[in-house]
């Protein structure tokens, strides 16, 4: 039988509730080709019990569903908290004054929700972490048999040119290096959006302005949130950036994304480069490789460059419920 809309693909965020965590959480949950199962929250943006609090807010504001969420790991695995209050705001949220959330977390751990979650899905899931992923390390070296039932991880992460948090490295991986490590090489296909795309996707001002004025709930925090992120665009300056939500948009719409399959590797060691991912992009072999200094990489489908103008209209017809 034709003519029928496809199923709604079941995703599952792993977030640091920050200021883009929560545009991308507006978006799986409005967005009708997306079935958001479950959320696990990180310590990144700011310590994870905020992130808790942020993220059922995000989701009451949102008018979600009664979506699980579940508190995950308070720091990396091997390195200290590091939290980007100077971009999001002591409370991660831009300091908007969000009133506290009625919601409560699950009473289980993100691992044991994202074991749960995963396996009970009956169709593969595909899990979007929009923060260190310190998390789904925990996950697939605890519970490995649940890369069977994913179908894809999307993460937002990584750079293969300069990065945010050093001049080489983006902040998700260098804030757990070894976290992302462990991904890139469980064996599930992998998709890194990282900050060569993340930061072209920008919602021009008077859309920002549109939602802002809103009356309705979730479309004027989107606003608001878009407002706290102004990447000094737009002839008011209001215009902003989609930021982690670019990563759920490309989950439901990979055609807006243009990927090549590279080599990925973290680097772990001390000094000015770690947490970088160094994506090979050479056509043939260089010199390492001839002289029997190659290494096994894992190939990722690594984004290389994206449809925004696509995307923007995607997550607005979303949010304010026009692709209904």
């Amino acid at each position: 039988m034709t003519g029928l809309p496809a199923p709604a693909l079941p995703v599952i965020i792993d977030c640091d509730t920050g200021v883009d965590d929560a545009l991308a959480l507006l978006f799986a949950v409005r967005c009708p080709g997306l079935e958001l199962r479950a959320v696990s929250c990180v310590a990144g943006n700011t310590d994870v019990d905020q992130v808790v609090r942020n993220t059922l807010t995000v989701l009451e504001q949102a008018g979600a569903p009664d979506v699980p969420v579940a508190r995950g790991a308070a720091r990396p695995l091997i390195e200290p908290v590091r939290p980007a209050h100077h971009v999001h705001g002591r409370d991660g949220m831009g300091d908007l004054g969000l009133p506290a959330p009625s919601r409560r977390p699950a009473d289980v751990d993100a691992v044991t929700l994202l074991r749960h979650e995963i396996l009970a899905s009956p169709r593969p899931v595909t899990l979007i972490p929009t923060a260190p992923l310190t998390n789904i390390a925990l996950l697939l070296r605890t519970h490995p048999e649940v890369t069977e039932n994913i179908e894809r991880i999307v993460f937002m992460g990584g750079a293969v040119a300069a990065g945010n948090a050093t001049a080489v490295a983006e902040f998700n991986v260098w804030h757990d290096p070894e976290a992302a490590a462990i991904l890139l090489t469980a064996g599930v296909p992998t998709t890194m959006y990282g900050l060569d795309v993340f930061q072209r996707v920008i919602v021009p001002a008077g859309d920002v302005r549109r939602l802002r004025a809103s009356g309705e709930p979730g479309a004027r925090l989107a606003g608001r949130l878009l407002a706290h992120r102004d990447p000094a665009t737009g002839e008011d300056g209001l215009a902003g950036g989609l930021g982690d939500a670019g990563a759920v948009c490309s989950a439901a719409d990979p055609a807006g994304l243009t990927s090549h399959r590279l080599p990925v590797e973290v680097v772990l060691a001390p000094g000015p480069a770690r947490g970088q991912t160094v994506v090979d992009r050479r056509p043939r072999p260089g010199e390492a490789e001839l002289h029997g200094e190659a290494r096994e990489q894992p190939l990722v489908d690594v984004a290389l460059d994206v449809d925004a103008e696509r995307y923007v209209k995607l997550y607005l017809a979303a949010v304010e419920g026009t692709g209904r």
